[in-house]
């Protein structure tokens, strides 16, 4: 197992969880959950309401995560939710949603937006190019990926 990963892969496996835990302390300093933090986020993406299911497709949290922290921001006046063209439902920020997103999910933007700016264009280019590449790669990958039962009598169907 010690051979099984490459270097660039180990370093690169290292810089996305080091991404996932920056974005975690910045949930943590901007007392919010993860859940939460991302709910906001994807809201700002689109503007002042987004889909439910855009929030689960890009949060990549369970929909029972977002559904709860959901609830709650509901309970506590950040959010509202409307069914939207027939059983879809599109989240909301109250005036008091708003100014909580101003100060948490916008100023991570505003971070976010500042590396950009400091990058080339080259630069922006080249790691958008290269991120999409690996990402439409492993989506096609995943698509080919099928289970292997090793041990047909093992109920539970886990590979050995």
């Amino acid at each position: 197992m010690d051979k099984l990963m490459t270097a660039e892969l180990k370093r690169f496996n290292y810089l996305t969880n080091e991404i996932d835990a920056a974005y975690h302390e910045a949930a943590r300093k901007l007392h919010l959950s993860d859940s939460a933090l991302i709910i906001l986020y994807t809201i700002c993406n689109y503007g002042d309401s987004c889909l439910l299911s855009d929030i689960h497709r890009l949060s990549g949290i369970s929909r029972q995560t977002i559904n709860s922290s959901l609830r709650r921001l509901e309970a506590d006046g950040i959010v509202y939710l409307k069914v939207f063209e027939g059983k879809k439902k599109k989240v909301y920020l109250t005036a008091k949603g708003q100014e909580l997103a101003e100060n948490t999910a916008v100023r991570l933007i505003e971070i976010e937006n500042s590396i950009f700016a400091s990058w080339t264009e080259d630069e922006k280019m080249l790691y958008l190019e290269l991120t999409q590449r690996y990402l439409l790669s492993f989506q096609e990958s995943i698509k080919k990926l099928n289970f292997i039962q090793k041990n047909p009598s093992d109920e539970r169907n886990y590979p050995k």
